[in-house]
């Protein structure tokens, strides 16, 4: 499906998605300029037709860097005092969670007395509206 994707792209659009990505570091105009477009063309008609392909790639950057944001949550561990610690977790977190490595929630459910019922869930009964 990918390969399909490619083959529809023309040169100029793969070369805005790879300047994108790498040399512009996400500016739209800067990667527009690298690829070779014209200043006077809309970033509308450039952006329009590739969205999609650009969400593939922001998604595919995200998860390249995950493992970089792990360790930089892990190197906060051997330094806390590191100058920016805070903002290198907060960081890191967000990457994370945007590749679907989030933190994992128990919830422990305890009884001391005597057994617990599960109920289902209420519906309106017809027969109590006439």
């Amino acid at each position: 499906m990918i390969d399909n994707k490619k083959a529809a792209l023309s040169e100029k659009q793969e070369a805005f998605l790879d300047a994108l990505m790498g040399e512009g570091r996400g500016n739209i105009r800067e990667a527009m300029r690298i690829a070779g477009y014209s200043d006077a063309t809309k970033t509308t008609e450039v952006v329009g037709p590739l969205r999609e392909e650009i969400l593939d790639r922001a998604g595919m950057m995200l998860a390249m860097n995950a493992p970089k944001a792990a360790f930089g949550i892990v190197s906060v561990l051997d330094d806390p005092s590191a100058l920016g610690a805070r903002n290198s977790i907060s960081a890191a977190r967000e990457v994370l969670d945007r590749t679907g490595l989030v933190k994992k929630e128990q919830i422990e459910v305890s009884n001391v007395g005597g057994g617990i019922f599960i109920l289902p869930p209420k519906t309106a009964n017809n027969d109590d509206m006439a």
